[in-house]
């Protein structure tokens, strides 16, 4: 069995159950997935309890790497992140030219946001976003729950509040909440994701040829095409990087 540490915003997005069978099948194996923040997943990979893991914050990854925890990095996929909100939009998040912008206009406390507040990519990005544009978050209206993006986006939604999310997570879980994209586009808010493969020289006990195995399914032809076909209420919610590149 492989075990696989990923984020909750792909499982949450249903793109695993849909495309790991064909991997399953394919090499006679099991896949095992831990969903858990992107700052769990890497520290997981660091003690050795998993084989691979597919994440999506770059920077914590390369310093990852870096310190020789992993030996294969491949970015695979992108989507790109936004912010949705009540659809009356009480914090004119709708009119903005940027990312900045937004984030500032959150800072005004019109409206509660939500903060997932538990070191995923989601939370790492936000954390990015709330520095680039000169703001340290506090007071009532900003509201760490360490959830994941899931239960992140139904409080969100329960309470009519921002939130910063991924478009797939977002699109997917659509009809179940009362929540409008009220911001998106841009470099800044692009979120890709990568598969790791653990460096069995820190960890001899992984299950290294299975790691490496699914390192190189995720890179095919195969895996490209069935994670581009990947679709809800006819969303494509992931872009394979293998085959069309980045995009803004």
């Amino acid at each position: 069995m492989l075990r696989l540490a990923t984020t909750t915003s792909v499982e949450h997005s249903g793109l695993l159950p849909y495309l790991l069978p064909e991997f399953e099948k394919k090499n006679g194996i099991k896949v095992h997935v831990i969903a858990v923040g992107t700052g769990k997943a890497l520290k997981m990979g660091e003690n050795g309890d998993v084989d691979a893991l597919l994440v999506h914050a770059p920077d914590a990854e390369r310093v990852f790497m870096s310190k020789g925890f992993g030996e294969k990095r491949e970015e695979i996929m992108f989507n790109h992140f936004l912010i949705a909100g009540p659809d009356r939009d009480p914090g004119g998040i709708k009119k903005c030219k940027s990312a900045a912008q937004a984030m500032k206009r959150l800072a005004d406390g019109l409206a509660a946001v939500i903060s997932r507040g538990d070191d995923s990519g989601t939370h790492k990005k936000e954390q990015a976003l709330w520095k680039s544009a000169g703001i340290k978050p506090q007071g009532e209206w900003y509201l760490e729950v360490g959830r994941g993006m899931g239960p992140a986006l139904l409080m969100a939604s329960e309470k009519g509040a921002y939130v910063l999310c991924d478009k797939g997570t977002f699109l997917s879980m659509k009809k179940r909440l009362e929540l409008s994209i009220c911001f998106e586009g841009g470099d800044s808010l692009l979120n890709v994701y990568s598969i790791i493969s653990v460096n069995p020289k820190r960890h001899p006990r992984i299950r290294h040829g299975l790691a490496r195995k699914i390192v190189q399914w995720m890179v095919s032809k195969e895996a490209q095409r069935s994670i581009g076909a990947f679709t809800v209420e006819g969303g494509t919610l992931f872009r394979p990087l293998r085959i069309q590149g980045k995009v803004k």
